[in-house]
């Protein structure tokens, strides 16, 4: 079973996921962790997958 990645840094800005508020997820097309931070979630900051290209708000 191959082993998934955790996300360490916000998937818009590349800030380390540290402070408060920040949320790992799912991509909801290819399932890889995706991690965004506080600042970038309150602002809706768009972000693409990496894995996929699934793009989102």
């Amino acid at each position: 079973m191959a082993r998934k990645e955790k996300a360490e840094k916000c998937i818009s800005c590349g800030v380390n996921l540290i402070e408060r508020g920040y949320v790992r997820y799912p991509c909801p097309q290819c399932g890889a962790e995706l991690g965004r931070c506080a600042a970038c979630r309150h602002q809706s900051n768009p972000y693409k997958c990496q894995g996929c290209g699934f793009e989102g708000p």
